[in-house]
């Protein structure tokens, strides 16, 4: 059985010169995620460290991920802007391993009384996709100020025509919102009926578990990754043309 309880749950808190600064479960995740991404960059780097004419096994992989990364942004924001890959790929890896989370099983560091607990997905969280979301806001706002000057990015907000105005900064600040929400709210609907379902009695649980998980997680999750970088990537090249 799972835990049916898709609060976000606190694992520990820790006073911070007076201020209490709550650890919770989607933090303990999502540190988990990027200690593991660091972990395989750092093999990656050593085992390619000397770069060789003939590919090794590990450098053709990294050379297929480099190529697609970088052919990904720059189908998707243009050919100019293909030294935004790096930062966009990261993205790309986290967010995707964040909501492929739900595949794996993980301590049980909040003392749950259950045989079978798997990973909450730090993106079944709307404070973490919220977060990602305000990147790339103010990537779009700074990016935008950067390749326009103020007074173009201004005169933007005021286009086609002025009484418009207002609706131009409702759907700039809306942008941040529908991005979070869209990402939250798929990861977090599949959470809740993973849960349900392991829920129901074992004879019910044969092989459809497995057909559940492909869905809400592989597909699910890698859609909404390519979903969620798509649109970010679209927000701050229209911001910079």
């Amino acid at each position: 059985m799972m835990n049916t309880d898709f609060g976000i749950h606190v694992v520990k808190i820790i006073n911070v010169f007076g201020v209490d600064v709550r650890i919770t479960e989607t933090l303990v995740n999502a540190l988990i995620i990027m200690g593991v991404m660091i972990f395989v960059a750092l093999l990656v780097r050593i085992s390619i460290s000397k770069w060789e004419d003939v590919p090794t096994p590990m450098q053709n992989i990294v050379e297929a991920v480099v190529e697609g990364l970088d052919n990904f942004t720059a189908s998707t924001m243009g050919e100019k802007y293909r030294n935004f890959a790096p930062f966009y790929g990261t993205i790309l890896i986290f967010i995707l391993l964040c909501n492929l989370a739900g595949l794996f099983l993980a301590p049980n560091y909040l003392g749950l009384e259950q045989p079978v607990y798997f990973m909450r997905p730090p993106t079944a969280d709307i404070a973490l996709t919220f977060a990602l979301a305000l990147i790339t806001f103010f990537m779009t706002q700074g990016f935008g100020i950067k390749s326009k000057g103020v007074g173009k990015w201004l005169k933007g907000l005021t286009e086609p025509m002025w009484p418009l105005t207002p609706l131009n900064i409702v759907g700039e600040l809306a942008n941040p919102i529908s991005l979070s929400f869209r990402l939250f709210g798929n990861i977090l609907g599949g959470t809740i009926i993973m849960g349900l379902f392991y829920n129901l009695p074992w004879y019910t649980l044969i092989g459809i578990p497995s057909a559940l998980h492909g869905y809400f997680d592989v597909f699910a999750g890698v859609l909404q990754s390519v979903i969620f970088v798509m649109l970010s990537m679209t927000f701050v090249s229209s911001a910079m043309e």
